[in-house]
């Protein structure tokens, strides 16, 4: 009979240790490789390929041998295109590493949390004057995903958000009002920037420019956009795709706390911010355009 199953029964303290670590670490790299791709785009690709990888097993297990061989030329395939697709979630899981954050402890989640209230409430600020003032702005938040890709313009900036600033910014006449400010992590990258246009046929009519590019940034990212309209001072925001309209300054930094800061602990709450019509009246819900 074989005892060889009893052999790490057996092994030495060191060993049962060294076994220990080794798994631990593997266990840790897999979680922080999951927090890099968390909310990206990359993470629907990741559960395709998981149950792409349990039909290819089903299918070896029953021995579909053309099916087999169809999934075997697809795995050829991914292999070569998958550096291709996660690129930006490569950049920023290189970058985390150099930059010694892949390693960090969660713990720093509070004062983040902290330090993008401040932000919100200088962006909630500045909005409402904007808005009373009818001057037009766009305001673009980053999260997980990498935007660099859309960015072919812009002035590098890389100043402390604050209502004075961005209402400065887009001032008319001013070098930087034409375009969207860009806020990454908790800081204004830079402004004048153009972005691209949401080129969805079922959009209203009576959209701007500013709309749709808030709007286009937030179909190809996770990013998010505030954006107040030149024409009647209306407060609007759009993530995913989709945007709401005709929010107060109240309204837009309950919004802002949902998307930017409880998002991922209440993923699935049902949140319904103050909305607000275009005469000033609160209204139950806010006139969402949903493509």
């Amino acid at each position: 009979m074989d005892f060889s199953f009893l052999s790490g029964i057996f092994a030495s303290p060191w060993d049962i240790l060294r076994n220990i670590i080794d798994i631990a670490i593997i266990a840790y790299v897999f979680y922080r490789l999951l927090g890099v791709i968390k909310g990206s785009r990359a993470e629907q690709l990741l559960k395709g390929l998981v149950i792409l990888l349990v039909f290819s097993a089903v299918s070896s297990i029953l021995r579909l041998e053309m099916v087999n061989w169809l999934l075997e030329k697809t795995w050829i395939i991914f292999a070569i295109t998958l550096p291709i697709v996660f690129q930006p979630e490569l950049r920023r899981l290189l970058e985390q590493i150099g930059q010694g954050n892949f390693f960090t402890s969660s713990s720093r989640r509070g004062s983040l949390s902290s330090d993008m209230e401040l932000v919100i409430r200088e962006i909630c600020d500045a909005a409402a004057v904007l808005s009373r003032n009818r001057v037009g702005a766009l305001i673009i938040l980053t999260r997980q995903n990498d935007i660099e890709e859309y960015l072919d313009s812009g002035v590098k900036l890389d100043a402390k958000v604050s209502s004075r600033l961005l209402i400065n910014i887009f001032v008319p006449n001013t070098p930087l009002h034409d375009g969207a400010v860009l806020i990454s992590q908790g800081r204004i990258d830079r402004a004048a920037v153009f972005l691209p246009l949401s080129g969805n046929p079922l959009l209203d009519k009576e959209l701007g420019t500013r709309h749709r590019a808030g709007i286009g940034i937030s179909e190809v990212s996770d990013a998010i956009a505030v954006i107040v309209s030149e024409e009647t001072g209306a407060i609007s925001t759009a993530a995913a795709g989709k945007l709401s309209r005709y929010l107060d300054a109240s309204a837009l930094k309950e919004w802002l706390n949902r998307e930017m800061i409880y998002k991922n602990r209440e993923s699935g709450s049902g949140f319904s911010p103050r909305r607000w019509s275009e005469d000033g009246n609160a209204a139950s819900e806010a006139q969402e355009h949903r493509p």
